[in-house]
């Protein structure tokens, strides 16, 4: 009894800790008529550590009756644009870590997720995002990055 108890908690605990970016749009990729359409949604987040940094991801939702009640397991193709949109603050970048997590998202009920991650290529002054999906027996290499160039804004 205790080892359900402990991953029932496991599971409720991660699902509570997943973030959402704010919804921009979406669009669908296939009719379902009576449940949910399959869609690609497109999510705009900013940076935690870096403000004046906005990405924007774009994602595959399965619909059908299991995405309609949070069972489907969502692709992991997913595709991200970053973009500096106000100041820098260049003196929080030099204290950046290479692979910290930025964005994190559950794409199934249980140990699947999509992360974007930060970068910071010191030679070039530019900042590199990765979005990538990850599981866990079974991860993904479909990936895509953004980067932004750290200017002085005026």
């Amino acid at each position: 009894m205790k080892k359900i108890t402990a991953l029932l908690l496991f599971i409720f605990a991660g699902l509570n800790a997943t973030a959402y970016g704010e919804e921009i749009g979406e669009v669908t990729t296939v009719f379902k008529l009576l449940s949910p359409n399959s869609k690609i949604v497109i999510e705009a987040f900013d940076d935690p550590e870096v403000p004046g940094v906005t990405c924007h991801v774009s994602k595959a939702k399965t619909g059908g009756l299991k995405g309609a009640v949070g069972l489907a397991e969502d692709p992991s193709e997913a595709s991200i644009a970053c973009r500096q949109m106000g100041p820098i603050d260049l003196s929080k970048i030099a204290d950046l870590k290479n692979g910290d997590i930025v964005f994190k998202e559950s794409r199934s009920l249980i140990f699947k997720t999509l992360q974007v991650v930060r970068f910071y290529d010191k030679k070039r002054n530019v900042l590199i995002y990765l979005v990538y999906s990850d599981k866990l027996i079974d991860g993904s290499p479909k990936n895509s990055i953004s980067t932004v160039p750290v200017m002085k804004w005026n």
